[in-house]
């Protein structure tokens, strides 16, 4: 039981530590800055950061959620992106196990991140990311090349659909983003998963923007991208128990 503990304490730690980085992605992308050479730097005052000012969830809470140098108050999304990410990854391991494919969901899972936050700020999805995904895809179709019709067909089963509702409505139906989204998540999950990816995702975006707007009067237009990235980590790691137990009921 200790060394469980001690393990998954690891896989956290882990976690976090790659959550940090992520924090500097959603910042930095969006503003087109290097995400590897420019030092970190406090965004009120700009002033580098020290090594001691960047331990992943500690810092903020010793500095109690301000700059050291300027005192200005730092952003709660510091902590809540590294914490997320170190607690999913202890859940992909939970469930997968050590293997290649827990690494692999742990990098999906880190770009669905950050490219959620980013489209929840700016409604655009950084092709960078979508094509990172992609990759990933690729790296799955090559370990399980056996059902490499499976992940073909999932490239184009959601975001061919996509992709003529946005060509038909000008964009004004779904975004460009979306459907390179769904194109590479199909080939990452394959067919099946990436419909029941989709439909989890409209879902919850149906769901929780309708009260977003009814409860702190959002407009209409929404961001999909976080909605369909929550589905696409539900399908991955529930997709299959999910689709035996519907097909149990006939």
């Amino acid at each position: 039981m200790l060394a469980d503990i001690i393990f998954y304490l690891f896989i956290f730690i882990f976690g976090i530590v790659i959550g940090s980085f992520l924090n500097v992605c959603i910042y930095r992308i969006p503003e087109h800055e290097d995400i590897v050479k420019t030092r970190s730097h406090c965004m009120s005052c700009g002033g580098q950061l020290r090594w001691y000012d960047m331990f992943p969830l500690f810092s903020y809470l010793f500095l109690r959620g301000r700059c050291r140098m300027c005192k200005a108050k730092l952003s709660v999304q510091y902590p809540l992106i590294e914490a997320m990410n170190g607690i999913l990854y202890v859940i992909i391991v939970l469930q997968h196990g050590v293997n290649v494919d827990s690494l692999l969901y742990c990098l999906l899972a880190s770009a669905l991140i950050v490219l959620s936050v980013i489209d929840f700020r700016t409604y655009e999805i950084p092709f960078g990311i979508n094509l990172f995904i992609l990759a990933l895809g690729l790296i799955r179709v090559a370990l399980d090349y056996r059902n490499f019709l499976s992940y073909l067909i999932g490239f184009l089963a959601v975001s061919a659909v996509l992709a003529i509702l946005y060509y038909a409505s000008r964009g004004r139906a779904i975004g460009g983003g979306d459907v390179k989204l769904m194109a590479a998540c199909g080939l990452f999950l394959g067919w099946k998963l990436i419909i029941i990816a989709f439909l989890l995702g409209c879902i919850l975006g149906a769901v929780i923007h309708v009260a977003r707007m009814k409860l702190s009067g959002e407009d209409r237009v929404l961001a999909m991208g976080p909605y369909l990235s929550a589905g696409v980590f539900i399908a991955a790691l529930w997709g299959d128990q999910m689709l035996a137990w519907y097909l149990g009921l006939f």
